[in-house]
């Protein structure tokens, strides 16, 4: 009898304890404070007008419970939109305009208690988004096995360049190789085209799915195909910088291990800077292009260290063996650029991105063949000239 009474006591307590919690989860949706006083409104409140955006600057109320300060406005696509500053602002952002005009946007203050001021409505007058001026730059062309695509991007806008082909019904559609980026200077190109002519569309659209024109475009890329790593091979040369003391040797740019310590390439950092390296491609080649990617350092930091970011590239078919560059032609000098213009040590998703596909350094067309290249590192990112590179290919025309 005893069991029973003390089983029943748990019982009781464990639902009151049931109860307890649901109660607390009850109150944690409530506001922190209770206070039905509506917040002050806004005062000093300035207008800056800019390009598909405007920057609304204000001065707080004197009110110790007030949380944050909320926009409400609508888009010309009919989008509501919402925005909010804490307390610790003097400023909010009102996006996504694409044509310029004027526009209300209604403003309030609201405190811990969630309760709202009443609205102060002003008008706004943002100019033409910059996703025109994208599109109004935008050129496209044939490329060496693909088609490459450029455009200026001052205002570094969130945006996407789509490129489309039509599908089976005859209907344009978008391809897997858009472009999303927020780079200041955009060009890629689109690779792995047979040499026919395609017939694409391109259209620039930011992240409020504002849109340009359409440009229309019928592209025929270059040959080009890849170059067999299996014939490459390093040709050492005197003046080219030695390999580091642990065995990083040349052959391992060429292996087909991209990312995975310690398969890469470094030079001996007791070598004076600049340092070069040359290979022998086997034969005789019309190169477009040479691709390298870097060694992705801890945390997958690619733009550090000793990755290359200033270099020049050379070639020749006779190479002196002295070492000089008498013999050798500049094809030339390259410059790694950051999308994200971030400083040295940070980096974003498409920086990350960017390097993990390879960096495609362009050989100039009217360059004739070439059987040896070498590769001189003026200075890395850590400043000096040692150079680490994970893998390299080599593309162009060996007919």
């Amino acid at each position: 009898m005893k069991n029973v009474m003390l089983n029943n006591s748990c019982l009781l307590v464990f639902f009151a304890l049931i109860l307890s919690a649901c109660s607390s989860d009850e109150n944690a949706n409530e506001p922190l404070t209770a206070d039905s006083n509506a917040p002050g409104q806004l005062a000093d409140i300035q207008i800056v007008d800019l390009a598909g955006k405007s920057e609304i600057k204000y001065k707080l109320p004197d009110d110790p419970n007030l949380l944050y300060v909320k926009a409400t406005y609508v888009l010309d696509t009919g989008r509501e939109m919402e925005v909010k500053a804490s307390y610790y602002q003097r400023s909010l952002l009102i996006e996504g305009y694409a044509e310029p005009g004027e526009h209300e946007v209604k403003l309030y203050t609201v405190n811990r208690s969630e309760v709202e001021s009443e609205p102060i409505t002003v008008t706004i007058n943002p100019k033409e988004s910059p996703l025109f001026d994208v599109f109004r730059s935008l050129e496209v062309g044939p490329d060496f096995g693909g088609v490459f695509i450029q455009a200026d991007n001052p205002e570094r806008a969130q945006l996407a360049i789509l490129l489309m082909e039509k599908n089976n019904e005859g209907d344009w559609e978008t391809t897997g190789n858009s472009i999303y980026t927020s780079t200041d200077s955009i060009f890629r190109t689109v690779r792995g085209l047979d040499t026919i002519n395609y017939n694409f569309a391109f259209t620039v659209r930011d992240r409020f799915l504002n849109t340009s024109d359409t440009l229309f475009q019928t592209v025929k890329p270059i040959y080009e195909v890849e170059i067999p790593a299996g014939q490459y091979s390093g040709y050492p040369l005197p003046g080219d910088a030695p390999t580091t003391e642990f065995p990083f040797p040349i052959s391992r740019m060429f292996d087909g291990n991209f990312i995975a310590w310690p398969s890469l390439y470094i030079t001996d950092a007791a070598a004076p800077a600049p340092h070069s390296f040359t290979i022998d491609l086997g034969e005789a080649i019309k190169i477009s292009r040479v691709k390298i990617w870097d060694h992705p350092q801890s945390a997958r930091f690619y733009y550090w260290q000793f990755n290359m970011r200033k270099f020049e590239i050379w070639g020749s078919n006779n190479p002196s063996p002295d070492g000089s560059y008498d013999s050798w032609d500049k094809l030339g000098t390259y410059e790694v650029i950051k999308p994200s213009g971030l400083p040295l040590t940070q980096q974003n998703n498409e920086d990350v991105e960017f390097a993990q596909d390879g960096f495609n350094w362009a050989i100039p067309i009217t360059a004739p063949k070439y059987r040896y290249l070498r590769i001189n590192n003026l200075e890395n990112w850590g400043g000096t000239g040692r150079l680490a590179i994970a893998e390299m290919r080599v593309y162009g025309d060996p007919r």
